[in-house]
């Protein structure tokens, strides 16, 4: 039976699950507050520049390719990938910096390079990883969390002390040089937690990261939510930008549609694929599953301070993706999760795409995309988004070894006001939830409201997680759910497999 359907939000998870719920034949209607599609991926223009606003990684291709393929189509139908190389660059103190390349034979010399003997550490851990990536993959991330049952299988029985054990724990009981340490504990980062609190079975993230490489779709991240929101039009998706959700209306128990911009929009179902818990505030407060001191009590991925900036030359030792790793993790980690507030000396991202893609930025000059980790919460003022400007573009200059402030044409920020403002954003939090021990799988807020029926949820607070590849999978998992409410078993599996 074919039903109508309002999404809020249209970012990558509401997308994804529009594609797939219009595919089976389902009217659906998405509905953005914002003028532009794409959530936390839109995209700034300015003076003739191009920057992408949020994410900046494209990492786990096989996952954007799974969703495309979905639909008969391939990735290449809407974008053209290119493979970085080097996938990125890490600075160090002292000046001393470190590439990685793009194939594990080049990172095997780099680490042996760094520490000998290091290389054959390195295959034993990136061997583990790429398996629990295969397990991951194939048996966990397609699973919707409704039951710790998901989690039983043969393959994960095998690995059950790598969800009780840590990341941290794991490298550094095999590698001993800090360098190579902060390297190897980065990538879980987009996981939304510290190492030390991050299940070891997460390692797969590092296999993604130095087995399937680092990529970057020409002309931007945006050009995978402009494919998209192609598949989605041509699957007959409607999508209504500057149409703000005020309410969602339940009678009797059930959901009945959305109040939008002061009108009455009557559905059949609600996905909600904007942050979870202003979903949850659109409801009346009998009809909220997960109260405030639930949220309050919740690990949160960080929220960020970003600049971008306009240089007018082009700029040296640097790559298209770089990070800063000059002063103390352990201690930056602190100030997000334990004690937060802003870092006295943090680490910091930057990506410069106009390397790559010379599109990106007028001729001879340069892109630039800066990114602090912040504890989501905290004050966020003009004055301390420039100290911070400040001390990360002094240090830039001195490890990259050139003058740059007084080539800036024009820098924007945007910070926790920012994300609150713009998309709603739980204390401002940039990547959702973190994806700690307690906070995996059927542990996480659930994609169907336990207290009203009709009513689901996507996205980076709900299953799988934070990250882009994780909320295409989102997307596809609610889908199925929402499915499987009209449709048998049989039926489901051709969009739960």
């Amino acid at each position: 039976m074919h039903k109508k359907i309002s999404i809020i939000g249209s970012g990558f998870s509401s997308l994804s699950a529009s594609c797939y719920l219009a595919q089976l034949g389902h009217d659906v209607t998405i509905y953005e507050k914002n003028p532009t599609i794409g959530g936390r991926a839109r995209q700034l223009k300015r003076d003739g520049f191009t920057f992408d606003i949020g994410p900046s990684w494209y990492w786990m291709p096989d996952v954007f390719e799974s969703f495309f393929g979905d639909f008969g189509v391939s990735a290449s139908d809407f974008y053209t990938l290119d493979k970085l190389n080097p996938a990125y660059k890490v600075f160090f103190k002292d000046k001393e910096t470190i590439s990685i390349e793009d194939s594990l034979e080049k990172i095997y010399a780099a680490f042996e390079q760094e520490e000998k003997g290091s290389s054959l550490k390195l295959k034993k851990f990136i061997d583990t990883a790429k398996n629990n990536y295969d397990i991951a993959i194939k048996n966990l991330v397609y699973r919707p969390g409704v039951s710790p049952l998901e989690l039983i299988t043969k393959e994960t029985i095998k690995r059950v002390g790598q969800f009780f054990s840590t990341i941290s724990k794991e490298i550094r009981s095999e590698f001993k040089n800090e360098k190579l340490i902060q390297i190897l504990e980065f990538p879980v980062l987009f996981l939304g937690a510290k190492p030390s609190d991050t299940p070891a079975f997460y390692s797969f993230m590092n296999y993604a990261d130095f087995g399937l490489g680092t990529w970057h779709p020409k002309g931007g991240m945006y050009q995978v939510i402009l494919g998209m929101e192609k598949l989605a039009k041509s699957l007959g998706v409607n999508i209504h930008t500057n149409s703000n959700v005020e309410k969602i209306i339940v009678e009797n128990g059930q959901s009945k549609g959305l109040i939008v911009n002061s009108e009455t929009i009557l559905s059949d179902i609600v996905l909600c694929g904007a942050d979870y818990h202003h979903g949850e505030s659109l409801l009346d407060s009998q009809y909220r599953q997960y109260s405030e001191k639930y949220w309050s009590q919740k690990t949160f991925a960080p929220s960020s301070l970003l600049f971008y900036v306009g240089f007018d030359k082009k700029l040296k030792n640097i790559n298209h993706h770089n990070l800063f790793f000059d002063t103390d993790f352990d201690k930056h980690a602190k100030d997000i999760y334990d004690q937060p507030k802003w870092p006295d000396e943090p680490l910091f991202y930057a990506n410069f795409t106009s390397l790559t893609d010379p599109g990106s930025a007028p001729e001879g000059k340069e892109n630039g995309f800066f990114l602090i980790p912040l504890a989501p919460g905290i004050e966020d003022t003009e004055e301390l988004r420039e100290l911070y400007f400040d001390k990360i573009i002094h240090r830039f200059e001195s490890l990259t070894d050139q003058k740059v402030k007084d080539s800036i044409i024009f820098k924007e920020s945007f910070c926790v006001k920012d994300f609150i403002k713009e998309y709603n954003s739980y204390k401002g939090n940039a990547y959702g939830m973190a994806n700690t021990l307690l906070q995996t799988a059927f542990l996480r807020p659930k994609l169907k409201s336990k207290k009203v029926d009709h009513l689901f949820f996507t996205g980076q607070l709900t299953v799988p997680g934070p990250g882009v590849p994780p909320s295409l999978i989102s997307g596809k998992l609610v889908a199925g759910l929402i499915e499987a409410q009209y449709k048998n078993a049989k039926e489901l599996k051709l969009i739960t497999t």
